[in-house]
């Protein structure tokens, strides 16, 4: 059973529901976008991927190191919107100063 919240509230919480999946769906999208590019470059561009920078750094370990490097920077993108935004919204509903 959930205690009654107004309307007012209510529409708060829809609407900072709505905040978090456009922002989850576009991280997701971002991470998505960049892990399939990296996979189409092993696909088909081997040689390309191949081409030493420096002895024993190819293109294609510069690019896997930076997907990964990409996947922590949406995450900490996520968490900081999260700890700013997010749950500061959440204790101000509960707290009715919204």
């Amino acid at each position: 059973h959930m205690p009654s919240t107004s309307s007012s509230s209510h529409a708060a919480l829809v609407a900072l529901a709505a905040a978090r999946w456009r922002i989850g769906l576009g991280l997701t999208a971002a991470m998505t976008l960049i892990y399939v590019v990296f996979i189409l470059l092993i696909a088909y561009g081997k040689a390309f991927l191949g081409t030493l920078l420096a002895p024993g750094l190819s293109i294609g370990i510069a690019l896997g190191v930076l997907v990964i490097l990409a996947a922590w920077a949406l995450i900490l993108v996520y968490v900081r919107w999260a700890n700013d935004h997010y749950d500061r919204e959440v204790a101000a509903i509960r707290g009715g100063q919204r």
